[in-house]
């Protein structure tokens, strides 16, 4: 079915829509968190970089990235339709990923970067948040 907007229409009302956060990935973080009584984190939390979730006290931040608008290689998520716009916008989130990081270390922050799949393993998703929450987290669990 052809677009009903034309090609520079159709980005003006794309540039228009503004990402709301993930709500499903951070609701399956949630629950994980409260699952395993992991406490301390805060979200909306006013930090550069606009982590998922912050450990203010730990200070550690999570981020849930998305797979398809941060590049993983998980499954079959190239388009095809304007390849060119999606490889470059793919490319932009990524280094600003590196960027937000980059920062964040530099400010003594510990960045935790997960895959959106990933949260679909809770065996995975264990093993990788232990890797960064650091001893001081056991604090947080009972």
């Amino acid at each position: 079915m052809a677009d009903v907007f034309s090609k520079e229409q159709r980005s003006e009302v794309m540039r228009q829509v503004k990402a709301s956060r993930n709500k499903s990935t951070e609701l399956k973080l949630i629950g994980f968190f409260k699952t395993n009584n992991i406490k301390g984190w805060r979200r909306n939390y006013k930090l550069f970089g606009k982590p998922d979730f912050t450990f203010p006290t730990l200070r550690t931040v999570v981020f849930v990235d998305g797979c398809f608008w941060h590049g993983h290689d998980c499954r079959n998520t190239k388009p095809q339709d304007n390849r060119e716009y999606w490889t470059k916008k793919i490319e932009r989130n990524k280094q600003r990923d590196k960027e937000v990081t980059q920062t964040l270390k530099q400010k003594e922050w510990t960045v935790i970067r997960l895959w959106e799949c990933e949260l679909k393993n809770e065996l995975l998703l264990t093993k990788r948040l232990n890797e960064k929450l650091t001893i001081k987290a056991v604090g947080y669990r009972s």
